[in-house]
């Protein structure tokens, strides 16, 4: 039950700092989110949890007191936002966008990192693959539909003599570029130019980080190593979908700057629904495949890396490490499992979910009708660190662990 005493008490207070991936929504949407599923979670798994506003300074966040395993914990939880750079980059025009499909496609296709990708798990290569085949189809229905009205101006042509081939022109390209205004107003549907602006973000430096990102994932550095300095028993990061992999080089930089105290409080990482690959199979993700083996060989942290092979928008159960071909010997991290949702979901949330592919991509962090060993609120506010919690979990066997991609190098 889950107020069933628990042997030790290892954390009573927490920091938690969360890590969203390519979102341009504002952090609230993780408030609501959380409030919401660990309501549910609570009631399901016989625990008590609550939200109170953020009293103290910095990123925006919220206040959780729970009641588990007979013991009361607080955590605070974080939102390191990085929502206005992804809306800059989304900042642009279609021709622009259909620009970006080309140069993303060129990036993927022409080095061979798609098909290396393609070894691994075809979900999130579909899913890398839609916004092209979206884009070029709205683009084929514009066309086709300017096309039968130049057809239907010509047919005036008797009477507007050679006039009508300008009008027709015209009508032509009036009608395709507001065809192409109207799909992309309705892209909060379709998500096509939000997936494009996705992936071209990460091809657009062929794996490198942006200059705006670095300089900003250098402050979340700076508030992590705060919250290091704390009296606070355990400093959890949470990377979520793009975020695990700024979370990886956050990480790796603090560590190697010697800003992990050894008396400090407990570091931990939990990496959800990472899409690593996607970015370390580039030619020139030089830092990140680096900070990736270097992440991995650590033992001021523990990292545990959680996917399931129902979210088809992640590389579930690829090791990210392993799979970046980057693995040392003796490497330590990350412990990777499955989330299990077709286990830890009743039958009727499944089959209701199941080709609800993004909010899919979202249930790690939501509540679970069977939860088995994966429960994300106990994660960060029950009694147990990440180390104790997962000390005797074994890797799940059906794990990918063997180097895939084309690209290893971790320097220039």
């Amino acid at each position: 039950m889950g107020n069933d005493p628990v042997t030790e008490q290892e954390v009573a207070r927490r920091r938690v700092f969360y890590i969203p991936g390519y979102d341009p929504i504002h952090p609230r949407r993780y408030r609501e989110l959380y409030r919401k599923e660990g309501a549910a979670q609570a009631e399901i798994s016989g625990y008590e949890i609550g939200l109170k506003p953020k009293t103290t300074r910095g990123p925006y966040g919220w206040h959780v007191a729970a009641e588990m395993e007979g013991a009361a914990v607080e955590a605070d939880v974080e939102v390191l936002v990085w929502s206005d750079i992804v809306r800059d980059s989304m900042s642009t025009s279609i021709p622009a966008t259909y620009l970006q499909l080309i140069r993303t496609a060129w990036e993927y296709i022409a080095t061979g990192a798609l098909r290396r990708l393609m070894r691994l798990r075809k979900g999130p290569v579909i899913a890398a693959l839609y916004p092209v085949g979206m884009l070029l189809l709205q683009l084929l229905v514009a066309l086709l539909a300017g096309w039968v009205v130049y057809a239907g101006v010509q047919l005036l042509r008797p009477w507007l003599g050679v006039v009508a081939v300008g009008l027709g022109a015209v009508a032509w390209g009036t009608v395709a570029v507001l065809l192409l205004r109207w799909f992309k107003r309705k892209d909060g549907k379709l998500f096509a130019y939000y997936l494009m602006h996705d992936y071209a973000y990460s091809a657009q430096y062929r794996g490198a980080n942006p200059p705006e990102l670095e300089a900003r994932m250098a402050a979340f550095g700076d508030t992590i190593a705060e919250a290091l300095r704390s009296e606070s028993d355990e400093v959890l990061v949470v990377g979520h979908s793009s975020g695990a992999h700024l979370a990886v080089s956050i990480l790796a930089d603090l560590i190697r700057q010697g800003r992990v105290p050894a008396r400090g409080p407990r570091l931990a990482f939990l990496s959800l629904g990472q899409v690593v690959p996607m970015v370390s199979f580039l030619r020139d993700a030089y830092r990140l495949r680096a900070d990736l083996a270097y992440l991995s060989m650590r033992n001021e942290l523990t990292w545990v890396d959680v996917t399931a092979p129902g979210d088809g928008c992640a590389f579930a159960l690829c090791d990210p490490v392993a799979v970046s071909g980057v693995a040392p010997a003796g490497k330590r991290w990350p412990l990777v499992f499955s989330a299990q949702f077709t286990r830890s979901l009743s039958p009727a949330r499944w089959k209701a979910l199941r080709w609800r592919f993004f909010r899919l991509h979202f249930q790690y962090l939501c509540a679970f009708d069977n939860p088995l060993d994966y429960d994300y609120f106990r994660i960060t506010a029950g009694p147990l660190s990440l180390a104790t919690r997962y000390a005797e979990r074994p890797p799940s066997n059906s794990r990918i662990d063997v180097p895939v991609s084309k690209f290893m190098s971790v320097a220039p």
